[in-house]
């Protein structure tokens, strides 16, 4: 299948005179995660995970993929003809610089503008023309291939209310617009759907795991558009908006209403794609910074920090309420990593204001837990049976606000070695949990604090060591970043408010892995002559399972924040709990 799909791509690049063609993983929005329709790297190689970049050439496939992918990668590509290209992160440019030494001179290199960020497009055409190379980005020859295309989705927009929603879209409005003012802009384009559904205060269902829906916005300083499917709005909403200034268009009309602007216009070149900035006339100044909803969305007020405790307590319960059935079926039952995700979310679906699940849940047993980012599909699952470490990386969406946490419990004996990684894990969690920092520093400076007691030990792991967390949003959002592979730009500052995952992990291909994750909120720590200092208030209320624990391995401080963390966990989830599942809490918030 796969190899007949390349087959047909290359009979349409042979048409078109291209030499080369790149998929990115990317939709018109630049989205982390992609609705049906823009999944074309996915439906080209056959690889399912989140991150990828795909070239063909008349004689060569390959697929530029992190090492949280390696493994997959290689599994899922078994056949297909192309070849795994491995590279350290997702923010790799490796494939540019391949693209550069392989396409020969005079030839052409396509892609779809409609899916390449400005900010690549540019990285992508300055090292090409230095080859003599050319871009043609006019061309989507997917599309021209792909003959069962799926269409727009079609979920229905909604408002985010109050008292989840603590700002109105007026008080949000009213504050982008002033941050144009400060940039001299007078319209700003926005593309991205979480920044979109944040700042209008609406939600949907066009992407798996994020309550977003596609669309476009411009906003000037005296009307806002929102250029989607005009179906998914029904006539109440749709009069709400016009209330508060926002009108509705179709999505299609996005680029025509580029075409008509006049004066500067405020744009994220990461943010936007080539495609799409096209349609700006040349006379219209162009102002690139960051989005501001960027910065808003990312600082949680105090209403919406309450809201998310709320939601902290109610995910705990809902763990607690698993855990216990868990350990309770364990040794009596058959399990397997199906039934964690069967069993996880039917808990928080009982609990109040969730919606979905946050992201794919990732349960991993003993060597599945070594991929970060594994997920077991009915083809290919284990048995959680005899001895050893299950990984479980979860959450939910709430109204209320967005979980992410990540545990690993042990089955049957847990070994020696085993309690020592998980030990070193926890000290890296702690540490980064524990942490004081300046305000504004720049977030991926902090990411050794985490990797200190691993490093000691001559340990580490390959992903980031946290991301940012949307309310109600993404998952995954900027812009800080907690690694030290991503650039420290003034724009990942830390800054009040801001809800970061710290998950420090350690990984033994082919044996186990281990994963440790909190959500934590930036808050205020004082001010000395050196200036004002943030620390970590930690909001994820679940145990961490002491009976993976060495505890000689950790000093009395280690242990002392460890019991702090058991006895509000325990105060806090216990309310919600009665039974089984209050008897399992109580018995795994005891102190060490």
């Amino acid at each position: 299948m796969i190899r007949q799909r390349l087959a047909l791509l290359r009979e349409a690049m042979a048409q078109a005179g291209v030499a080369a063609c790149v998929v990115p993983t990317a939709d018109p929005h630049l989205s982390e995660y992609l609705p049906e329709r823009w999944k074309a790297r996915e439906w080209l190689s056959g690889f399912t995970g989140s991150v990828a970049t795909l070239i063909v050439t008349a004689e060569v496939a390959g697929l530029w993929v992190d090492s949280r992918y390696w493994v997959q990668a290689e599994a899922e590509l078994a056949g297909t003809g192309i070849e795994l290209m491995k590279i350290p992160t997702g923010s790799s440019q490796l494939h540019v610089d391949w693209l550069a030494e392989h396409i020969p001179a005079g030839h052409t290199v396509a892609v779809d503008a409609q899916v390449l960020g400005l900010a690549a497009a540019r990285a992508l055409r300055t090292a090409l023309n230095a080859r003599q190379v050319s871009l043609r980005t006019d061309l989507d020859l997917v599309d021209q291939v792909w003959r069962e295309r799926p269409g727009l989705p079609t979920p229905p927009v909604y408002a985010h209310v109050p008292p989840h929603a603590p700002l109105s879209r007026v008080e949000k409005l009213a504050a982008l617009r002033e941050a144009m003012r400060r940039q001299g802009a007078d319209w700003h384009f926005i593309s991205t759907l979480d920044d979109i559904a944040y700042l209008f205060n609406l939600r949907g269902a066009d992407v798996p795991y994020n309550p977003v829906f596609v669309a476009h916005a411009l906003i000037g300083h005296e009307q806002a558009v929102l250029f989607l499917d005009e179906a998914k709005v029904d006539a109440p909403l749709r009069d709400t908006l016009a209330r508060d200034g926002v009108h509705t268009a179709p999505y299609a009309e996005a680029p025509a209403r580029l075409a008509q602007l006049d004066g500067s216009l405020l744009i994220d070149p990461r943010r936007v794609t080539l495609g799409l900035l096209q349609a700006v006339p040349e006379s219209v100044r162009r102002v690139e910074a960051v989005n501001p909803t960027t910065y808003a969305k990312s600082r949680k007020t105090e209403a919406e920090s309450a809201c998310l405790r709320e939601t902290m307590a109610h995910d705990g319960a809902a763990l607690a309420e698993f855990f216990a059935w868990f350990e309770d079926t364990l040794g009596r039952e058959r399990l397997t990593e199906l039934d964690i995700d069967t069993r996880i979310t039917a808990a928080r679906a009982r609990r109040p204001g969730f919606v979905s699940p946050s992201f794919a849940t990732i349960a991993g047993f003993n060597a599945n837990g070594a991929m970060p980012h594994y997920r077991a599909t009915p083809r290919s699952h284990a048995v959680i049976e005899g001895d050893g470490l299950l990984l479980i990386d979860s959450g939910g969406q709430y109204l209320g606000g967005t979980t992410d946490i990540t545990r690993v419990v042990p089955v049957g004996t847990v070994s020696a070695e085993q309690r020592r990684d998980f030990t070193l894990v926890l000290k890296a969690m702690i540490a980064m949990s524990q942490a004081r920092f300046p305000r504004g520093i720049r977030s991926p400076l902090l990411d050794a604090i985490a990797r200190a007691p691993l490093w000691a030990e001559g340990l580490d792991y390959g992903h980031g060591t946290g991301h940012g967390v949307g309310y109600f949003l993404n998952v995954h959002e900027g812009p800080q970043v907690l690694s030290y592979h991503a650039a420290p730009e003034p724009h990942t500052a830390m800054e009040p408010g801001m809800v970061t995952s710290i998950e420090p992990g350690l990984y033994r291909p082919g044996r186990w892995g281990i994963r440790i994750e909190n959500l934590a909120l930036n808050q205020p720590a004082g001010s000395t002559e050196f200036g004002d200092y943030l620390r970590f208030e930690t909001l994820t209320l679940c145990p961490i399972d002491t009976r993976c624990i060495e505890p000689g391995l950790l000093d009395r401080r280690e242990t002392d924040w460890l019991n702090a963390y058991h006895s509000e966990v325990r105060q806090r989830v216990a309310p919600h709990l009665q039974g089984r599942a209050l008897a399992w809490l109580t018995a795994r918030t005891q102190p060490l």
